[in-house]
């Protein structure tokens, strides 16, 4: 029970300490990126805090695995380093009963990492969600600034309002739209007197209403215009690959509703939710076999092959996913978790199956 009781103890202050500068790091950089992404006008400066902080379960459940491999390897590696495991191991202690003394941490972080990835995380992204797509909230989106020309689509659509009110109403709004980058390419100016960012559910996209315009479509240069006064007129809203608004959206399902669509894409990342705390116990598996040391190699010795491990199931998991959200079968998932248990045991009955094999080679 002592030696239960230390190894647990010790195994989370490595990981609580090892998942905190990864977050550190993790979080700083997320936030520097979504705040170019505020100084470009892609991302009101007024929800950034409040979307980080629902983004948060998203960051955790991702870190703790990862947090709980390498402080399981640089607990275990001291305790090989500074001679402490051969006293436990002459006191009876096998791989199995260490195994079994490890589980116990690892089962909390197990359970952790199911209830972050399959309940905590949706529902954060859900209401980071609500703020991205809620452009008349005390916190909502102003896609434009006052006076300020805003770009998009690599300047092929440029966007201007001269005054916004406190409900969201932009007024005098300016908007350049073209198909390419070519001088000689068509493009519609359109100018309004009034314009607002609205949600359309159905969609799942936002567009830009403008009210009470004229638009004007041809080739610049030529004398060929066609002009086309409006009441009401419609434009969607384009969002930029890999940003924040745009991988959010199928984090905000919530694992219920991902099981009951039968869509490729409702399918990986159910999975991706499950594969989550699958993994946290086969890692663990392999963090402690590949922590075998000793004092002249040190407690950092397997380290580097240890996170070449983790690197390498963790990328054949995101491969599968990416495959089953193209159609492929949600046992790709599956086969590469057996397959990383199976390397897990193998290496943890490594030091036994070496001496039977020569064993069997001198006889």
């Amino acid at each position: 029970m002592r030696v239960l009781k230390y190894l647990t103890s010790d195994i989370l202050s490595h990981t609580v300490a090892v998942s905190t500068v990864l977050f550190l790091v993790v979080f700083s950089g997320r936030f520097i990126k979504y705040l170019a992404e505020a100084a470009v006008g892609d991302l009101p400066s007024e929800i950034l805090f409040p979307v980080m902080l629902y983004k948060l379960p998203s960051f955790f459940e991702l870190i703790l695995p990862l947090g709980l491999f390498v402080g399981l390897i640089l607990s275990l590696g001291r305790l090989y380093a500074d001679s402490e495991m051969v006293v436990l191991k002459a006191c009876g202690l096998s791989p199995e009963r260490l195994v079994g003394f490890v589980m116990l941490p690892t089962l909390a972080v197990t359970i952790l990492v199911a209830s972050l990835s399959l309940v905590l995380a949706p529902a954060g992204s859900a209401r980071a969600q609500a703020l991205l797509d809620n452009p008349r909230s005390a916190e909502g989106l102003h896609q434009l600034a006052e006076g300020r020309f805003k770009k998009q689509q690599g300047g092929n659509f440029v966007s201007y309002a001269e005054r916004i009110d406190d409900a969201g109403v932009m007024h005098n709004v300016f908007v350049v739209q073209r198909t390419s980058a070519d001088a000689a390419a068509p493009a519609a100016v359109t100018y309004a007197k009034e314009g607002e960012f609205l949600y359309d559910q159905q969609v799942d996209r936002r567009y830009l209403e403008l009210r009470n315009g004229t638009q004007y479509r041809g080739v610049p240069g030529q004398p060929d215009y066609e002009a086309l006064s409006f009441e009401r007129y419609g434009e969607l809203i384009p969002e930029l690959e890999g940003s924040l608004r745009a991988t959010v959206k199928i984090d905000a399902i919530s694992s219920w509703t991902l099981w009951q669509r039968d869509t490729p894409t409702a399918r990986g990342a159910l999975t991706w939710r499950v594969s989550l705390p699958i993994l946290v116990p086969v890692i663990a598996i392999i963090a402690v076999a590949l922590s075998r040391t000793d004092a002249r190699r040190g407690r950092y010795a397997r380290l580097g092959p240890a996170l070449l491990v983790f690197l390498m199931y963790f990328l054949a998991l995101t491969q599968s996913r990416s495959a089953i959200e193209t159609g492929g079968s949600v046992w790709l998932i599956g086969a590469v978790h057996l397959l990383f248990a199976a390397l897990a045991l193998v290496l943890l009955k490594w030091e036994s199956l070496r001496m039977r094999f020569r064993v069997l080679y001198r006889g």
